[in-house]
Formats: C-alpha cells, structure tokens, sequence
C-alpha cells in the first residue's frame, strides 16, 4: 500500500474527548473514526489489525472443535420475552418497530436465537455435544460509552455457544475453551488473568473474566498474592470473621437496652460513642429495586456490594432510595433498625451472623439499640453474601491480605447451565430414551475491546507498538529526499519486490521530510522501518530499524527481499 493513496490522515495531537491510550492513539493513528457517541468506524489500517485479531480467534476456535455459523442481527422480540431476559437487559436492549408494527430486537447476545435454532435440529444424545460460533456484530445501549473501544454500543464480537447432555459435558466444554482462549492470548502476547466474575444480565452460575491488567481499566480486581485467588470486585468474596469476631459471637448473648445518642448519627460516630468497634454495630441501607423498597443490613465496617445485591434480588434496575421513599416507609435515616421495622423487605448480609451484641439504630431519632442479636431480637427475609470486598480484607481461601489491581475485561465465559435451554424446550432424548435439557455454555470476545487492551499493553511515548503477527503491514518502506533522481526509482523497485516475496509492506512515497515519515513510522507501529536515502544509496544499502530498538544495520540492496524475510520469520520465531 502506497502512503500516498492510503485512506485515513494521522494526527499529531489526540481529540481533546479522548481519554485512554488506546483510543488516543488509535484516532492519532487514522485507524478509528467516531461516528458518535460509542459507535466507530474502523478505517483501513484498523481494519487490517481486527481482522488479524479474527484469524487469530477463528483459528483456536476451530482448533477447539468449534462450528463456525452466522445467525441474524435483527430478532424476534418474542424470544426475548420467552427467555425473559428482556427485563433484566433494560434499556441496554435496542428494539425497533417494522412497518407490520412488529416489535424486533438488535442483538447484544445470542443466546436466544442460538437456544432456538438447536431446539429445531437437535434431537438425540447422539448429536451432542455442539460447539457453534460466530464472529459479528452486537448492539447495547450502553449508558456511558467511554475509552473509545472499551465500551461501546456497537462492537464485533466472537460468541461460542456449547450444548452438551450432561454436566460433566459442560465441564469439558468449558475447560477446552478457557484453553483456547489462553492460547488466543499467548498468541497475541497479551497477559490475560483469569478471574472468578459476575454473571451479570447473562446469567447462569459458574463464570469467569480474562482480565488484562493496567492502570487504565475500568473494571477493580481483588486478588491474593498467597494462594492465587482472583475476582472481579463485582463477584469477589473473603473472610468476614477474624478472631475478634469470632470471640465476639462466642460471647454471652446481652439484654437489648436503649441508649441516647443524640449527636451520633454515623457508624464511626455511634462506635465512638457507645465505645465499641464499627464491626460491632449494623449499618442500614436504604434501596430501590424494580420499584420495591428494601432495607438493608450489614455489619458497619462493611460496604453493600451493590452487583451482589440485584443479583440477589434477580432485580433489573436497583438505586439508593431517596430521603421521601425512606420517609414514606416509617424509617428515620441514621437511627433505623430492622428490629421493629414494618411493611418493609429487609436483606441482610450474612456478617450480621459473623458477630453478636450489636448497636443498631432504635427507629426513632436520637436513640439506638445496644446488643441486638439475630434472630433473636430481629427476623429478616433474606440473607445472603451481599458485602463488597477490599484491598486488607482477608482472603476467604488462605485468609492472607487481599490487595486490588485495575484491569480490562478481554474475554466472558459462563456455565448457563439450562435455564435457557428450559426456555425454549431445547431437549435431547438421552439412551434410555428418556427428555432431558441441553446444558449450555457461553463464550464471548469482544474484538474492538481486545485490540484496543493490546495498544493498552503495548505503546510508548511515540505510538503503538504492534507485533509481527498483528501489525497492519510489517514492513514500512522509508525513502527520503524523493525529488533526488535515483531515490524514487530504487524505493519502487524494492517495493515491488518486496511485495513479490508476500511482505506486507506500507510504501511512504509521500514528498514530506524525514521527521514526518519518521514519526508516522513510530506512530502507526510498523515493527520494521526500512530507510531509503542518497547517503545509504551510494552504498548500495539501505537502514533497517526495528520499531522496539534503537540500533540500526545496513542491508545490502541486492537480494533485498530475500533478506528481509529471513529477518522477519527470526522475529516472528523470537517471539514464538
């Protein structure tokens, strides 16, 4: 590709809307084009990256055993309503009306079509298990569309689909593609920590997240050094007992006594005042959920996970309640307690069992509670893991320090077990003949967000640093001073050649001065420059430079090409 003719402009300054790396560089770069808010354009050059991340994934894909399809854009939203995920995906589901006034969905997912297509043409245990894929675009309405391609409403995603007769099945399935997707990140040399994660509007039960990390991520991983374990901080747990606390519940069960606090409203106030821990009162929080309020309660040096608690709930849409809501449902805010409370929904963390003897609030102002204890004192009509963890909390697998990393999401697998396949009356008639569910799995990729997680990883004060294997071209042909007779007939008789020996290469015949080419080179990544001038022309050579090293070494100019490819297929055998 000539430079000259190459559609898409580079920048020498990112747009001031830009905020990642990635996607500063990417517009830099003449790679990505915004059409609006979270929609892009992928130009030339992007394009030829993406598509090479494809490949990529198509082929451990298909190495996995995976069936490569392609099912539809536009969905009835009838399968929607029969899943019933139309609820919990919200306002995040694009649907449009037909000239027939029928309602369709844009798919972010296709568990729905997939469910319903297997349940047409699987009858037998025989046919099992099924891995089917595709590689194509999703739509969501991503309320904030941010860092460029790292949150987006329009995406190109990879989606495996795996149907198998019984768990054990599943538990394969899954196991081969968490491989194959190691293998895609060890393939694209990009660091991909596996981590346990929340469903989310997926659902199903067992799921995990390939997280890169970087301080740039949007999404908080809790981990332990110790013994390995890795969560997202939506799914992560730990140890809510130490021996205070378990001392604490050994203890004698107290009376429950009133006490005035009238200048004591907060958890560390009241914990000053009455002159025990914060691990030794009850916050509560008020919320929200689908429109229903709920009270909740958790030991006071805890914070509600708020992820935790709609899953919980198998709630939609879940908001902190406002000062009228609570006021409406007879609670006094910073002095309430589940102990008297009425006509309200109370959820409770399961660290209100961890401890006893608590202060909680007396639901009148000025006043709270001293040693209330559950159940004694207080029923509540769900409990469950509902607390966030943190950095210092202790790990619930080895009981060491939790600490916290940034990190970006690259790739979602889930055990749907068959809660879809139920649905949809997905069945096989196993050797005895007898109905049973399909047991499903689901894996995603999300594209964009993978190449934009490389540049993340990869680049430095000048531009992007793409490996051989991914980069748009491999080789970016430098000549300078083209105006001198014998440079622009030498640099197109190397291009031909080069492009005979099938390097991919990016020709600078662009009439501009060193510094310009110079800087492109390092902006777009090209791992190898090669730099055609009258000084290396008058002895017979021309310079290559790696874009990782600083050094250069002339080449001789005959048999050029030949070179070139042995210098290539070294790197690439380096980096294997």
């Amino acid at each position: 590709m000539r430079f000259s003719k190459l559609f898409g402009k580079t920048l020498r300054q990112a747009p001031a809307e830009a905020e990642s790396i990635s996607h500063q560089l990417l517009l830099r770069a003449g790679m990505i084009a915004q059409e609006a808010a979270g929609i892009y354009s992928y130009l030339p050059l992007g394009w030829r990256v993406l598509r090479k991340i494809e490949n990529i994934i198509r082929e451990e894909m298909d190495k996995a055993g995976g069936q490569e399809l392609m099912l539809p854009v536009l969905q009835p939203f009838e399968l929607w309503q029969q899943s019933g995920r139309d609820v919990s995906f919200g306002k995040s589901l694009f649907t449009l009306t037909d000239r027939k006034e029928h309602t369709l969905a844009l798919g972010p997912t296709h568990e729905e079509v997939i469910t319903d297509l297997v349940h047409r043409y699987v009858q037998s245990y025989r046919e099992l298990p099924l891995l089917l894929y595709q590689i194509q675009t999703k739509l969501r309405d991503e309320p904030r569309p941010r860092g460029g391609l790292l949150r987006v409403r329009e995406f190109i995603m990879k989606d495996l689909y795996s149907f198998d007769a019984d768990e054990a099945g599943l538990d394969e399935s899954y196991q081969k593609m968490c491989q194959a997707y190691k293998n895609i990140y060890a393939r694209l040399d990009l660091p991909a920590l596996m981590v346990e994660a929340d469903s989310g509007a997926i659902g199903g039960k067992d799921s995990h997240e390939f997280m890169v990390i970087t301080e740039t991520g949007e999404d908080e991983v809790i981990r332990c050094s110790s013994c390995g374990y890795a969560a997202n901080a939506e799914k992560a747990q730990f140890a809510k007992t130490d021996k205070t606390t378990v001392l604490s519940k050994a203890a004698k069960l107290l009376p429950l006594e009133e006490l005035a606090t009238p200048e004591a409203k907060t958890i560390e106030e009241v914990a000053k005042f009455v002159g025990v821990p914060t691990s030794q009162t009850l916050k509560a929080v008020f919320y929200s959920a689908d429109g229903e309020f709920i009270f909740v309660i958790i030991r006071g040096d805890l914070e509600v996970n708020e992820t935790k608690l709609r899953n919980t709930l198998k709630r939609s849409e879940l908001r902190l309640a406002t000062e009228g809501e609570v006021n409406e449902a007879g609670l006094v805010a910073g002095f309430a307690s589940p102990i008297g409370a009425k006509g309200v929904k109370v959820v409770a963390d399961d660290s209100i069992t961890s401890s006893s003897n608590f202060t909680v609030g007396a639901n009148k102002p000025g006043y709270h509670l001293r040693n209330a204890n559950y159940p004694r004192d207080f029923q509540v009509d769900l409990i469950a893991d509902i607390a966030l963890a943190r950095p210092g909390d202790s790990c619930s697998k080895c009981r060491d320090k939790l600490s916290s990393a940034r990190g970006i999401e690259v790739g979602h697998v889930f055990k749907l077990g068959t809660f879809i396949s139920e649905k949809f009356g997905a069945s096989f008639l196993d050797d005895a003949g007898k109905s049973r569910p399909i047991i499903m799995g689901c894996y995603g990729i999300g594209l964009g967000r993978l190449l934009a997680a490389i540049i993340e990883q990869s680049h430095d004060d000048k531009g992007i640093i793409w490996s051989l294997s991914l980069a748009p071209y491999q080789v970016y042909l430098c000549p300078l001073s083209l105006d001198k007779s014998a440079v622009a007939p030498t640099a197109e008789k190397i291009y031909q050649e080069l492009q005979k020996k099938g390097i991919e290469v990016l020709f600078d015949d662009r009439d501009d001065s060193p510094g310009v080419k110079f800087n492109d080179a390092d902006l777009l990544g090209i791992p190898l420059r090669l730099t055609l001038s009258p000084r290396t022309l008058q002895s017979q050579s021309i310079e290559a430079k790696w874009r990782t090293e600083k050094e250069t070494q002339l080449l001789p100019l005959d048999n050029l090409a030949a070179q070139v490819k042995k210098l290539l297929n070294e790197d690439v055998k380096a980096q294997s």
